[in-house]
């Protein structure tokens, strides 16, 4: 119950309608208790073969259950009295259909209520789950794969809408029924009520059985569920490199294996959860049999004094204690399942974010005079013995050109994806005209930084929102110039629509050129002041490469720049290149400079690739 507990939060905005909900219950179910209590006159007027007794007055009404009956038989008594029994039986009818009646607009007024809460709770869960997958660190999607995030923010949220919301519907209506009928019954015969009640714990202990085991594989079930959707979006972003393969066959073997073990594992919750409905209604009218032999061998020995009608009004309510007593059975068997969704998603929910403002963070305006990496070493998971950078100092003035070169895993990328944060620092400091960058506000520290990186990361979405991306009101004459220096804008003119048309998904419509100056665009309108540029151009063509290269010049102009590049051509005029390798700065200087060095790894990288 802790767990549902974490959800009952998304109730506060929804408090009427829950209080509405639940005052439309009890008249549902006040109306419902009047119109099985018009069995008693009914019957009587079947069963009696004689003249009707004459039924003293009752004198005032008052709001006992038995007055209320007496004030009825005494009415329905003067009426026999002067029209008849077929009026009289008449006159039950149509108060047991009016009862009826109300008894159905009170349930459905019940139910409309409690939509709106339904479905808030959904939508505020999923803008929850949204909003807390923007704000986590890439580290966590280092250990996580993308489709079981995807499988937690839609499977699981839905599960938790059948299963736990409508257990909290099933809450609100079916105890106030059950309380009631109990109430009723022991107006009517409170030793017939306790003789009832005794065999009903038996079948709750065979309920909470089955329950138990329907949760474990719940669980297990979207567990997998997980992985199927998982390996859906893997096979979607690797179509290329599949069919390129000839792996398709190996691809759909491992789909159906994984499918086949789905299929088999759903069977067993399935037949688990469809079990509750048969087996609460059996048990159920095993308790009613019950009864009514225990009941009815008492009213027929005399030993109980109980009339026939009402004896049969008894069982009657006790029926129909099945129907609230099974609903309440089926959510308990539903929540079971719905546990374990909600655990998943809290997974996601209460994930650990390192990465945040410290209190009182600083709002920086903007950049004035240098960036500083000092006494600096990094490790992803902080263990000791697989650092990733180790000792770096270095110090990039404001306006100049920082080159990073080296072989792949020497810890290039990780030291630009440090600047803005998007991983901490534990040991040394990242600064930002003096101010460590932990203690500015990230929003404020971001604003100040554009990146363009190797793959191009667009949206399916036209031209000019992809260049505009994250900026608000942003004139067309704005994204056109920016357009214009990134080289693109007359490519995007000669296409269908212009600025408006939509690029697919990830730019799928563009070339590879075209992707990267759309980036570049983007980092051009958004002029920031210090610039991380991560091989933008190593995944182009000779023709594209140029066009993107003259763009990036235009873009890096009056800018503080981070390159990272293995055509070492393309940085050439930065003010320092730094030459990494495994986490360590091994050389350093400007290009000259570092051709000086006979056997400098530089050198090296640079006569490798004259050839």
């Amino acid at each position: 119950m802790k767990r549902i507990g974490q959800l009952f939060h998304y109730l506060k905005p929804y408090q009427w309608n829950v209080a509405i909900n639940v005052i439309c219950n009890i008249l549902s179910t006040i109306f419902s208790l009047s119109s099985l209590g018009m069995l008693v006159p009914f019957l009587k007027l079947i069963m009696t073969s004689g003249e009707i007794p004459k039924v003293p007055n009752p004198g005032a009404i008052t709001l006992s259950f038995t007055n209320l009956l007496d004030q009825f038989n005494y009415f329905l008594a003067q009426e026999i009295n002067d029209f008849g029994r077929v009026k009289a039986l008449a006159i039950v009818c149509v108060a047991a259909a009016t009862l009826s009646l109300l008894k159905n607009l009170f349930r459905w007024l019940a139910i409309y209520v409690l939509a709106p809460m339904r479905n808030g709770i959904i939508r505020d869960l999923r803008r929850d789950l949204y909003s807390k997958i923007l704000k986590l660190p890439l580290s966590y999607y280092s250990n996580e794969r993308k489709g079981d995030i995807m499988s937690r923010m839609t499977g699981d949220v839905q599960e938790v809408e059948w299963s736990i919301l409508s257990m909290l519907e099933s809450m609100s209506k079916d105890p106030i029924e059950i309380i009631a009928y109990i109430a009723a019954m022991i107006l009517i015969s409170a030793k017939l009520t306790m003789m009832a009640f005794i065999v009903l714990p038996i079948s709750g202990g065979i309920i909470a059985i089955v329950g138990k085991s329907l949760r474990k594989w719940g669980k297990k079930g979207m567990g997998k569920y997980g992985q199927l959707v998982a390996m859906i979006e893997e096979t979607l972003g690797g179509i290329k490199i599949i069919k390129g393969f000839n792996a398709e066959n190996y691809i759909n073997k491992k789909f159906d294996d994984d499918n086949e073990s789905m299929f088999v594992m759903n069977n067993k919750i399935v037949r688990l959860r469809d079990m509750a409905s048969p087996m609460s209604e059996f048990l159920g009218i095993c308790a009613v049999l019950t009864v009514l032999y225990i009941g009815g061998t008492m009213v027929l020995g005399g030993t109980m004094d109980l009339l026939p009608e009402t004896f049969i009004t008894f069982i009657v309510m006790f029926s129909q204690l099945i129907n609230p007593a099974k609903s309440f059975s089926n959510s308990f068997f539903n929540i079971q399942k719905g546990l374990a969704a909600v655990e998943r998603i809290n997974y996601v929910l209460h994930a650990d974010n390192k990465i945040t403002d410290a209190e009182n963070a600083t709002t920086i305006k903007g950049f004035e005079q240098a960036i500083e990496y000092k006494n600096l070493s990094f490790a992803y998971n902080n263990y000791d013995d697989a650092k990733v950078l180790s000792d770096i100092n270095v110090i990039i003035p404001k306006g100049k050109m920082i080159a990073l070169v080296g072989a792949s895993g020497g810890g290039k990328s990780t030291f630009v994806d440090l600047l803005p944060r998007f991983y901490d620092v534990e040991n040394g400091e990242v600064l930002i005209d003096g101010i460590n960058i932990k203690q500015i506000s990230l929003e404020s520290l971001r604003k100040q930084i554009g990146i363009v990186t190797q793959e191009a990361i667009l949206f399916n979405d036209t031209v000019f929102n992809n260049i505009a991306f994250g900026m608000e009101n942003v004139s067309a004459a704005d994204v056109m110039n920016a357009a214009k220096v990134a080289n693109a804008h007359e490519f995007i003119e000669k296409m269908e629509n212009g600025y408006q048309t939509n690029i697919g998904d990830r730019g799928s419509k563009l070339s590879g050129g075209q992707r990267q100056r759309i980036t570049i665009a983007r980092a051009v309108l958004k002029n920031p002041p210090i610039l991380i540029l991560d091989e933008a151009t190593s995944a182009l063509d000779t023709e594209s490469e140029k066009l993107v290269q003259d763009a990036l010049f235009k873009l890096m102009q009056n800018r503080t720049s981070i390159v990272i590049a293995h055509r070492l051509s393309t940085i050439q005029s930065a003010d320092e290149i730094l030459v990494m390798q495994k986490g360590n700065i091994i050389e350093r200087g400007n290009h000259l400079y570092l051709m000086t060095l006979e056997k400098g790894v530089y050198k090296k990288l640079v006569d490798l690739q004259a050839f």
